[in-house]
C-alpha cells in the first residue's frame, strides 16, 4: 500500500479530521496532505488540522488535540455533563500555572490557571458531540470550580448545576468533599449543600 492510499485510510479511519502529528506518528510524510489538498480531498482549517469536504469540524476535539495540557472546565464541563441546559458561548480550559495561553485567549477561549499540583485532579474522559475522545473535569471537580468562581459566574447557572448534580444518581459527595477540601471551599460548598438540599 502506497503512502496516499495509506493516509486516505487513516483519514478515514478518524472521520474525516486528521492532524499533521497523527499523520508523522504512522510514518507518512507530511507532504501527501499537501497532495489532497491540492485534489480537494482535504481542506486545511488549522495550522496542523485537516478536515475531509462531508466531515464535521469538532472544534472541541481540535483545541484539545493543538493544546494538550488543556482541560475543558467550568461551563463547558457543565455542558458536557449535562449540569446544564445552556450551551458555552465560549469554550472553558483550564491550564497549569505557568502555562503560555494568549493563544488561547486570542481564539476567544476562556482560561483558567490552576497550580501545577492540582491541573490534573479529576480529569474524566468524555465524547464531543461528534463521539471523539476529550479530557475534561469529573462532575465533583466541576462543581468545586464553578463554586471557586462563583463570584464571576451567572448565579441562576451555578444553583441550577448544584441542584442537578445533587439530584442526580451518579453523585459522590465523599470525593466532592475531597475536592473541596484540596481547593480549599469546604466551608462554602458546605453552605450551598444546605441551602440547596
Amino acid at each position: 500500500m502506497n503512502y496516499q492510499d495509506k493516509l486516505e485510510r487513516l483519514i478515514d479511519d478518524k472521520d474525516g479530521l486528521i492532524l499533521t502529528k497523527e499523520v508523522e506518528a504512522v510514518g507518512i510524510p507530511r507532504q501527501y496532505l499537501n497532495i489532497l489538498v491540492k485534489e480537494n480531498k482535504l481542506e486545511r482549517v488549522a495550522h496542523g488540522v485537516y478536515l475531509t469536504p462531508d466531515a464535521l469540524d469538532d472544534e472541541m476535539y481540535r483545541l484539545q488535540s493543538k493544546n494538550q495540557r488543556v482541560i475543558f472546565s467550568h461551563e463547558t464541563a457543565l455542558y458536557l455533563h449535562d449540569l446544564t441546559d445552556r450551551d458555552p458561548i465560549k469554550w472553558s480550559v483550564t491550564v497549569p500555572s505557568g502555562y503560555n495561553a494568549t493563544h488561547l485567549r486570542d481564539e476567544g477561549v476562556k482560561v483558567y490557571a490552576v497550580k501545577k499540583s492540582l491541573h490534573q485532579m479529576g480529569v474524566t474522559e468524555l465524547k464531543t458531540i461528534y463521539g471523539r475522545s476529550i479530557k475534561s473535569y469529573n462532575k465533583e471537580r466541576t462543581i468545586c470550580d464553578i463554586i471557586r468562581n462563583r463570584n464571576n459566574m451567572d448565579i441562576a447557572i451555578l444553583n441550577e448545576a448544584i441542584k442537578r448534580y445533587l439530584g442526580g444518581k451518579d453523585k459522590n459527595i465523599p470525593l466532592l468533599m475531597r475536592y473541596a477540601d484540596k481547593l480549599d471551599i469546604q466551608n462554602i460548598l458546605r453552605n450551598y449543600v444546605e441551602i440547596l438540599l
